[in-house]
């Protein structure tokens, strides 16, 4: 399954820089993984939804439906299915613009707390992994 993670900015704490590049890294044993960070000057409808094009969008948003891990093992499984890329979108301090919720397919919430831009990325990619983990049967995710 093609995977891409499209984040406004790139994660700049140490912990997120190790964490983003551990579980993409792992990530990658699983799926075609790509990454756009768009800068802060292009996070506008018209850049993101461009990074977006022709793939399923799943917006980040706080106010979404929120999943455990098996759950998004689930919408994982059924993305692949479907044999589209699926970008997953992280907006910048302000959220996504509303004319990239519009356009999303799926909208997902971490949280009803508010994450720092870096730990979003993080869980973001971990739980992506533990996900892909969990319909591999492999044994990381432990209920």
């Amino acid at each position: 399954m093609k995977i891409h993670l499209i984040t406004i900015g790139k994660p700049n704490l140490p912990y997120a820089v190790d964490g983003w590049a551990e579980y993409t890294k792992r990530l990658g044993h699983f799926h075609q993984v790509r990454v756009t960070h768009l800068p802060d000057k292009q996070n506008n409808p018209k850049n993101i939804l461009a990074a977006a094009e022709g793939s399923n969008i799943v917006a980040l948003v706080i106010d979404g439906p929120q999943l455990n891990s098996p759950e998004l093992a689930q919408f994982l499984d059924k993305q692949a299915q479907l044999g589209k890329e699926v970008s997953f979108i992280i907006g910048g301090p302000e959220g996504l613009p509303p004319e990239v919720i519009a356009a999303a397919q799926t909208r997902l919430s971490f949280s009803k707390l508010t994450f720092p831009h870096d730990l979003a990325m993080v869980v973001l990619a971990e739980a992506l992994y533990r996900a892909s983990t969990i319909n591999a049967g492999l044994p990381y995710h432990r209920a």
